[in-house]
Parts: structure tokens; sequence; C-alpha cells
């Protein structure tokens, strides 16, 4: 009887331990993935939701299974929301881990400096991870930078940082604007801004086009930016050919060859050092610029000097068979 009893109770311990082991190996042992799978938790989503969706989706075999083993086994955190990428061959406790602790997979969408809201407009609906329709933002309302997002946000949730960014650094910069300064609100230093920005991409000219575009608007003296003439045209989109001498004489809210002082609003969305450069112009007599033929500009404060500067301007051209 001893015996039988001591048989029965070896018999026990095995089958339990056989069950342990098979427990622990469907917790610890690999998953279904063969090789390295994005998956996304949806915003709201509970243990039990998620469990269900790695079944769905062949991550693992049993949603059950599964739930058992993360609430006896498991961290009780609970799953992020958010797109991750779960690790070829990993366990489900991995998995679990995964996704209660792990890093959110993050994309990135850049507005260049200078870049049109039209295009901006145009960057995010091209991005197929995004969701939703956006109108083009208002001009000179989103700051140029690198943003992130999550596979399946709105591009309206991407866009309000865009603009939230823009009126964080105005309400920074702004207070320690120096006393040189033309602009008289924020608005008019980021439409100044944006003329700066269209006007040169050489780093080190903001502050002189500032200085020079401020002279100008203290003196009366009208300000002729080319990109003035070309926004009402394109929306911010290239020309792609002369402007005309009609385009020059047009009268409109933009164009600053027929009207004195800053246009009625930006022509483009500035980036920060161009707000910057406005707020801090270089101390210049400088009343006029031309290209110099290096990409950036040669600067006078006499027509004199300015007519002498587009003559080299004119014959370098000519040089160059633009002419």
């Amino acid at each position: 009887m001893t015996r039988t009893f001591g048989l029965l109770a070896a018999v026990g311990v095995l089958i339990v331990a056989v069950l342990a082991g098979w427990f622990l190996a469907g917790w610890y042992g690999s998953a279904e993935i063969e090789e390295d799978t994005a998956f996304i938790v949806p915003s709201g989503a509970t243990l039990t939701s998620t469990a269900n969706k790695l079944a769905q989706v062949g991550v693992i075999g049993d949603a059950d299974g599964f739930l058992l083993r993360a609430k006896l086994l498991g961290s009780g955190d609970p799953v992020k929301a958010g797109e991750f990428m779960l690790a070829a061959n990993d366990s489900p406790a991995g998995i679990l881990d995964t996704l209660q602790h792990g890093e959110v997979i993050r994309r990135f969408v850049t507005v260049p400096e200078g870049m049109p809201s039209v295009m901006v407009h145009d960057i995010l609906m091209a991005e197929p991870l995004l969701t939703g329709a956006i109108p083009v933002p208002e001009e000179g309302s989103v700051l140029p930078d690198t943003y992130d997002f999550e596979r399946g946000e709105s591009r309206a949730a991407v866009l309000a940082r865009m603009q939230v960014a823009m009126d964080r650094a105005v309400a920074e910069l702004w207070p320690r604007r120096s006393p040189d300064t033309v602009a008289k609100t924020p608005q008019e230093a980021v439409t100044l801004a944006s003329i700066v920005e269209k006007e040169t991409g050489v780093p080190r000219e903001r502050r002189m086009v500032a200085g020079l575009y401020s002279n100008r608007i203290r003196q009366g003296i009208r300000l002729q930016a080319d990109p003035t003439i070309i926004y009402p045209i394109t929306k911010g989109r290239p020309l792609g050919r002369r402007i005309r001498q009609s385009e020059i004489a047009a009268i409109n809210d933009y164009n600053t060859y027929s009207m004195a002082g800053l246009p009625k609003g930006p022509i483009t969305n500035p980036g920060r050092a161009s707000i910057e450069a406005v707020l801090h112009p270089a101390d210049t007599d400088a009343i006029y610029m031309v290209a110099d033929g290096t990409g950036g500009h040669e600067f006078n404060d006499t027509l004199a000097g300015h007519n002498a500067a587009v003559e080299r301007w004119f014959a370098l051209r000519r040089e160059r068979g633009e002419m």
C-alpha cells in the first residue's frame, strides 16, 4: 500500500512538474514571430484587447493563455499606446515587457526654414502614416523644425504641435528684442522675418538683411523685396520664370514694390534664426543689396555703390551665359 501511494505521489509530482514546465515554456519560450514585427497598441487599449489583437495577427498562439500567464507571471503595469517593434523569436514575456515599458517607435517630418504653408500642407498630406485632413495653415504660423509623430496620429495633431512651437518661440524671443528692431508687434516681427528668410540663404547674412530692411522702413523707403511680388501669385510655390513688369507694378497687399512698409502678413514660415535677426538687426547704414555671385549679397549705403555692385553682378552673369 505504501509503495503504491509513493508511486502515485511520484507520478503526481511528475505531472505537476510537466505542467509547470509547459506553463513556463509558454511564457518564456519563443512566441510565433519569425522576424521583427511592428505592432500598434491603440489608445485606450487594455491588456485583454491587446492579447486578442496579438493573437489575431499571429504574434501569439492563444490570447487566453497569454492573459493567464501575464496575470500570474508578468508585470501589473498597463500596456502603452503606440507603435512598437517586436523582436523576432521573442517570448510572450518579452513581448509584454516591450508593450509595457518599451520605446514607442517615433517617426519624423521636417519643415525646412522658409517653407510656405501650402507646402507644409503638402508634406503632411503626403505622409501616409498620418490620418485625417487639414486645411492649409495660416502663413507664418508654423515653426520650421523636425517633428516626431506616431503611426496613425492625426495630421491635425502634428500641425498643432508645429503651431504651438511657433507661438512659444515668438513668446520667448519677443520680450528680449533689441530697441533697434522696427517690429512694433510680434506679428510684424514674423512678417519681416519671412522676407529675410526668403531673401538670403546664408545664415551669417540674416542680421545684415534685417538691418537693411529696418533702415528702409525707418526712412520710408519701399522694401522692394522680390519674394513679396511672387507670393500673391503662387502662395509660396516657385514661380518658375522671371518676374514680369506687370507683376512688379501690381498693387496688392503684399507687393513691396508698389507699397510702403510691410506686407499684410508673412510670405512664408520663417525659422527661429530669422526671427531673432529681425529682433536684433545688424547696426548698418546699408539700404541696398544685390547678389554677389557666391550665394550671398553685397550691401551698400549709397546708390552709386549699389549701381557699381549691380554692374559687377550683371557682368558675372554675362560671363556665365545667364544673360
